[in-house]
């Protein structure tokens, strides 16, 4: 399983870069293993502003669909519009082409609650 140190980590298996006041977020290599081959991306809250934990998205696999949940409150300025012809990239780049949205931050104390890399694969192997 991939966690990179220089990322932060939400329970619900999404990943946090911030940069500045921005933060970039996908989910996480262990997510996009779990739900096996995604078919599609869909963000409905561009330009929205959404609390820390509000559903953001979804990403429908073969056999499921998950939500996605905010991992910290802010508005949603931008979507990975690549991911609408190639949702493949989550599962083949979850940390790089594969980011799904980009927050500008409302509250960035908040990312003091997300979890580190090892504090992640704890949670993950339980």
């Amino acid at each position: 399983m991939n966690t990179p140190d220089e990322l932060k980590y939400t329970k619900d298996h999404e990943w946090v870069k911030i940069v500045g006041d921005v933060a970039t977020v996908g989910i996480t290599d262990f997510a996009q293993s779990e739900l096996g081959d995604i078919v599609y991306v869909e963000v409905e809250t561009l330009e929205d502003e959404l609390a820390q934990e509000e559903v953001f998205g979804t990403v429908e696999a073969v056999k499921t669909v998950s939500d996605l949940f905010m991992p910290l409150s802010g508005t949603v300025i931008e979507f990975n519009e690549t991911l609408e012809d190639e949702p493949e990239l989550v599962n083949e780049k979850p940390y790089d082409e594969g980011w799904i949205i980009k927050i500008k931050l409302t509250n960035p104390e908040e990312a003091e609650n997300l979890l580190s890399s090892d504090a992640y694969k704890t949670h993950v192997e339980g």
